[in-house]
């Protein structure tokens, strides 16, 4: 039985934590899939898969290995690539992950430029505000806004995106036009927390380098930034969010920018994988990425 195949299998079963997934995207029947883990367990006499009636889990010798099977089938693809008649077309999958609004904003409405150019990548996005687990999660690479807390990856930074301070037309009908730091005394924040719970750092502004927090009241938390803007849009008072997050709500005169000369500092974005070789086509998609997301870091007009 190829051992190559069986790396393939055992790889896509870790992934998605299921034989009948696995099958699935395989094209194979489940009963297939499931004799190929089981012939590539015996041949290394380890259980890589824990097998469960609700789910299958990847034991410590699984993790270990699915690491080493990802390395070698990336080295593969390479190798593959080097005498292919057309040695700049790529092929395979490539699994990411990003937050939400920078998938909706700024990924999605592009991505038809790479698979365009590369109609022979297949690309699976995933996007959501909670922290996943690059590698147990299978994911090639993470696209992340904001501090890094992970240093066993590797980090290739992108720059910062910068923020702006926003709230709604009708919010600023009813409380007024915030000038100075002490106008915000008379004004409501939309607190935003990873962790319900945890405690909001306020209204953040640069003096220098050095970042200041300012205290202030609000009635609502919440830990999404779907919600941070609609509450925002509902009334709730002053967001600092993203520029790309907002800019159509600027444009169309829903939002108002605010207190130009009290910035929060930029959101970090930044590319993380893991530490192996990584096959050309996800190369050529960090590239092509990272060219999209600088092109949102133009900060928005003074007194648009």
């Amino acid at each position: 039985m190829n051992k190559l195949e069986l790396l393939k299998t055992f790889v896509r079963v870790s992934e998605l934590s299921s034989f009948t997934q696995a099958a699935d995207s395989l094209g194979l029947p489940r009963s297939t899939v499931s004799d190929q883990v089981q012939a590539l367990e015996d041949l290394l006499g380890a259980r890589l898969l824990q097998r469960t009636t609700r789910r299958v889990q990847a034991t410590q010798d699984g993790l270990l290995f699915y690491e080493r099977s990802r390395e070698l089938l990336a080295q593969m693809d390479e190798l593959e690539g080097l005498f292919r008649e057309d040695a700049t077309t790529l092929a395979g999958r490539i699994r990411v992950d990003m937050p939400t609004v920078l998938a909706r904003k700024v990924v999605m409405p592009r991505l038809a430029e790479f698979t365009g150019r590369h109609p022979g990548v297949e690309i699976e996005v995933s996007s959501t505000d909670r922290r996943v687990d690059l590698v147990r999660e299978g994911f090639d690479l993470v696209l992340r806004a904001g501090p890094l807390l992970d240093t066993s990856l590797v980090a290739r930074s992108l720059g910062g995106f910068p923020l702006v301070n926003v709230a709604s037309r009708d919010y600023l009908a009813v409380h007024g036009v915030p000038r100075t730091l002490e106008d915000l005394a008379r004004h409501r924040l939309v607190h935003y927390v990873s962790v319900l719970g945890s405690r909001p750092p306020g209204f953040e502004y640069l003096v220098g380098d050095q970042v200041q927090c300012l205290p202030m009241a609000g009635s609502v938390t919440v830990n999404n930034a779907e919600a941070y803007s609609a509450a925002c849009l509902g009334g709730l008072g002053l967001i600092q969010v993203p520029l790309h997050g907002v800019r159509e709500y600027l444009q169309s005169g829903e939002l108002v920018a605010l207190l130009p000369d009290y910035q929060a500092p930029p959101l970090e974005a930044t590319l993380l994988y893991a530490h192996r070789r990584l096959p050309r086509r996800v190369r050529a998609f960090m590239d092509w990425l990272e060219q999209v997301v600088r092109e949102q870091a133009a900060p928005w007009p003074q007194g648009a």
